[in-house]
């Protein structure tokens, strides 16, 4: 990781793993310092990529995620599944729709990208040995028209909202106080996230009149079989939850 004047240059994933390089990282981005991330920080998301050993990388075998520690090493590894998912799928935004896209949206598109690799780093670094590893998406994205720009911020915005329901939906389950903050904190960006998406999807002044940037007063909040399903089909691994208390019953309020 190297410095110019305001400019923090990464060049892998793993500078933002080490303590120290960490620290600088974030005190200059809170600032109003600028990350520059280069090509060798998003090698780990690549979609050809394979698991590491122990995972199982393309056989489909079974991870894992065990709710009953008490440090909430299932909930956290499980948040860490959905972010390496949402960087993959920038990254190959990023990589394969450049020409569909304006520089605008390119430019939003690399901030989801980067804001998605730094959850990933993250949630690795915190989970240390308990992490599940990097997960084969040898299959991933198949279905998606990188060349089509209403097929890219279509599958965008539904990768964000799936994101935003799965950390509303396993907040209950966290039993830590300092990993429910987080997860608080990092479910407003998923949010603005699918607010900017939806807004790039349909940008006309009648869309913004009806509230399509947020189309209803309260988001969804699904547990996590639900959104084990969904994205069953972009990861070779199959994610289970173990020792999952029972959800309480969300109440959801009619919208306003």
């Amino acid at each position: 990781m190297t410095y110019h004047q305001q400019t923090v240059v990464v060049e892998t994933a793993d500078q933002l793993l080490q303590p120290k390089t960490r620290r600088s990282f974030l005190r200059l981005l809170a600032t109003g310092g600028t990350a520059v991330l280069l090509p060798g920080m998003f090698a780990a998301c690549d979609d050809d990529d394979g698991g590491p050993a122990g995972l199982g990388g393309g056989t489909g075998s079974t991870v894992t995620l065990d709710f009953s520690d008490a440090n909430d090493v299932g909930g956290l590894n499980y948040a860490y599944a959905l972010e390496q998912l949402e960087a993959a799928f920038y990254a190959q935004v990023v990589a394969r729709s450049g020409a569909v896209l304006t520089a605008d949206e390119a430019s939003i598109m690399a901030d989801i990208r980067n804001h998605e690799a730094i959850h990933a780093a993250f949630f690795r670094q915190v989970l240390g040995a308990g992490a599940i590893g990097a997960l084969d998406m040898s299959r991933t994205f198949t279905s998606i028209d990188f060349a089509s720009r209403t097929a890219v911020l279509t599958a965008a915005r539904d990768f964000e909202d799936t994101g935003v329901a799965a950390y509303n939906g396993a907040a209950q389950y966290l039993k830590q106080g300092a990993n429910a903050l987080t997860a608080a904190k990092i479910v407003s960006v998923e949010a603005r996230h699918a607010a900017v998406i939806r807004d790039m999807l349909d940008p006309s002044a009648t869309a913004q009149a009806s509230a399509s940037f947020a189309p209803r007063a309260f988001d969804d909040a699904l547990d996590v079989p639900v959104i084990v399903a969904r994205v069953d089909d972009y990861i070779v691994q199959r994610l289970e939850a173990a020792n999952k208390p029972e959800p309480v019953q969300i109440i959801t309020p009619p919208d306003a």
